[in-house]
């Protein structure tokens, strides 16, 4: 039984009273492939477009969107974000000339549940942002992969390469 339905199948936020207030963290990754032209403009860590800064923006986005989680995922749990962090790092270019980039978008908090939904929202809304700042370049953006990299705290710990 998925833990957001009840026993008729309706869906229902899940019950986290019972549980202990502890140390929560999550930490995701949204992939984001650049085609040459876009990936051209890299410089220094960062790609400026007539719009301003993509890497800059798309990180005030990420943070943003971490906040706004509850509002987005409907039977999320509001929680207070004691700490969000994205880091954008790029791999360079790859044979073709264009670029991944990497969002890695960092989330911790004292609660009931967990904020691996605030992570991944993050990684995904700053990936959204990138795309939306360079498709003015290219609109060949690719976003590839969204994932939990880790989840701490609660009951259950996640760990993935």
């Amino acid at each position: 039984m998925l833990s957001h339905l009840d026993a008729q199948d309706r869906p229902q936020m899940v019950d986290v009273g019972g549980k202990a207030v502890t140390r929560r963290a999550a930490h995701a990754v949204a992939v984001v492939w650049l085609p040459p032209a876009l990936a051209a403009l890299l410089s220094d860590g960062e790609i400026a477009t007539k719009k301003g800064p993509v890497f800059q923006t798309a990180i005030l986005a990420g943070v943003m969107g971490a906040k706004k989680t509850s509002e987005l995922i409907p039977l999320c749990h509001p929680l207070p974000l004691d700490d969000c962090k994205i880091d954008i790092r790029s791999a360079g270019p790859d044979e073709g000339g264009g670029a991944s980039v990497e969002i890695h978008c960092r989330v911790q908090t004292e609660a009931k549940t967990g904020v691996e939904m605030e992570a991944l929202t993050g990684a995904s809304v700053a990936a959204l942002a990138l795309y939306d700042m360079g498709k003015a370049v290219s609109r060949g953006i690719v976003i590839r992969d969204v994932r939990l990299l880790e989840k701490t705290g609660g009951k259950s710990e996640v760990r993935n390469p």
